[in-house]
């Protein structure tokens, strides 16, 4: 069964369930995945300080879930 990848879920759990998953971040304009904030921001809020737009929102957490299928 396909996991998906919730826009609730911290930056940090992301990151360490799928670590490929920084260089689509990084596309998208995260570049403090380092951060302290990285261990409480879920990705929505990330994508909201980092004024992604709901189109592209779309399109990273597409990108995101591709991840999925490579288990």
């Amino acid at each position: 069964m396909k996991k998906e990848i919730q826009p609730d879920w911290t930056i940090q759990k992301l990151i360490e369930k799928y670590p490929d998953s920084v260089n689509i971040l990084v596309k998208y304009g995260f570049h403090c995945i380092g951060c302290a904030m990285a261990a409480y921001e879920n990705i929505k809020q990330g994508a909201k300080a980092h004024r992604i737009d709901k189109k592209n929102f779309d399109k990273l957490m597409k990108e995101l879930n591709a991840l999925t299928t490579k288990e």
